[in-house]
């Protein structure tokens, strides 16, 4: 993999991360889905970053992927796994960017393309990666009853409370009640707080930032 001297983007000493990695280096295939699924919107938003067609940003995150299987056992510490795949899939996206002369035609300059590497954006996609999969997690240990109504209460374009009364067969009265319930039990999940405690700015849906 290229060599930079551009200083790393910060490590996230995540329990579960440390743990997912720790499965996955002992060939637990449920631990390589769980990777997976939790960072592959970090390596989409990445290629996004540098504007690379669909068709370019399966072929990144494929070759991003197959880079992970390689080297997961050289990883120096488990925590530095979203670093890892955040250099990984930037430095592969400037390859392809380089290769294709895709900067041009996109009008955007390899001088430009760059910056999306930068130590501190990377730490940034990190960082909503982190705060994506933890609201994730937050929302799975809800009680089906609550996911359903903050589904409802959040779609797009939004439900209104007479569409959902009837949706869900519950009175009018008590969707706004049992929304605040639905979204208390959800600020004190493990999960969330995990993101909070260690300074990831997270906003759940119809609360305050770190809630």
């Amino acid at each position: 993999m290229e060599k930079t001297s551009r200083p790393g983007p910060r490590k996230h000493d995540d329990p579960s991360v440390i743990a997912m990695v720790t499965r996955a280096a002992g060939s637990d295939q449920s631990a390589w889905n769980e990777i997976v699924e939790r960072y592959a919107p970090l390596v989409w938003s990445i290629c996004s970053r540098f504007q690379l067609s669909n068709h370019d940003s399966e072929d990144v995150g494929q070759t991003v992927w197959l880079l992970l299987v390689e080297h997961l056992g050289e990883l120096r510490e488990a925590a530095a796994l979203p670093g890892w795949l955040a250099t990984t899939t930037a430095h592969e996206c400037l390859r392809v960017v380089t290769a294709a002369r895709r900067a041009e035609r996109l009008g955007t300059g390899l001088d430009d393309a760059m910056q999306f590497a930068d130590a501190a954006v990377i730490d940034e996609e990190i960082l909503i990666a982190e705060r994506n999969a933890g609201l994730r997690a937050a929302f799975a240990d809800l009680p089906l009853k609550c996911q359903h109504l903050l589904a409802l209460l959040l779609s797009d374009p939004p439900c209104s409370y007479a569409e959902i009364s009837a949706t869900l067969d519950i009175p009018l009265g008590s969707i706004g009640p049992q929304r605040g319930r639905c979204l208390s039990r959800l600020r004190r999940s493990p999960a969330l707080k995990a993101l909070v405690e260690g300074d990831v700015g997270v906003t759940v849906p119809g609360g305050e930032p770190g809630a």
